[in-house]
């Protein structure tokens, strides 16, 4: 997973944005999310966005709620298209790079089949600037956590990449890449800091740690 320098704002942003509903799915500031859309209200989306802002905010519906418009939670982050391409058979395959983490104010009726709200972008003002407390974050206790959590679940790592990764990239590329329950992964995109992030981090992986494996989280 590629993780790039948190991108500058426009001058003004949105107040609303498309949502994309996703669960288990997590995009962070500075990171890059691929997606396949196929469905017709999404590909609708895409088509609008490219047209306006190119911006899409990921946020993850709530557990439990079987309705055709579930109730969402109330922190996501808002992603600008920088890769676009279309298949022969009609799906777009785009990439999101993360920009900045907004709170949900309120869902906007609109005549679009996809869902658009409006959101307060000055609950995470520190996406617009350089965040330097990773480095307050105990870097040999985290590899140690990370190598013990990684092993007992069965994934792999790039640890030639990983040991030579500020903590931020290597926080990021957890977050979204290992197999953390939605409500876990939702905690980890609402700590507001990098260091919080990390301890957040460092507690779900000695909590989860032991469990059958889930699959490839490879750091690159």
């Amino acid at each position: 997973m590629i993780v790039e320098p948190k991108p500058r704002f426009q001058k003004q942003l949105p107040e609303t944005i498309p949502v994309f509903p996703l669960a288990g799915a997590l995009l962070m500031p500075g990171a890059q999310l691929p997606l396949n859309i196929f469905e017709p209200r999404y590909l609708r989306m895409v088509d609008d966005a490219l047209a306006g802002a190119r911006a899409i905010g990921m946020i993850q519906p709530r557990a439990g709620d079987g309705r055709d418009a579930p109730k969402l939670f109330d922190v996501g982050c808002a992603g600008r298209i920088t890769a676009f391409s279309e298949t022969g058979d009609g799906r777009y395959l785009i990439t999101l790079t993360g920009v900045r983490r907004f709170r949900l104010i309120e869902e906007v009726h609109a005549d679009t089949p996809y869902r658009q709200a409006t959101v307060d972008w000055g609950a995470y003002e520190i996406d617009a600037h350089a965040d330097a407390s990773g480095d307050e974050v105990d870097r040999d206790l985290f590899l140690e956590i990370m190598r013990d959590y990684l092993d007992a679940e069965g994934l792999k790592a790039d640890w030639d990449a990983a040991e030579g990764a500020p903590v931020e990239a290597l926080v990021v590329s957890l977050a979204m890449g290992c197999p953390f329950s939605p409500s876990e992964k939702q905690a980890l995109l609402e700590a507001p800091t990098v260091a919080e992030q990390a301890d957040c981090l460092m507690a779900l992986m000695e909590m989860s740690g032991g469990e059958e494996p889930g699959g490839d989280a490879t750091l690159q």
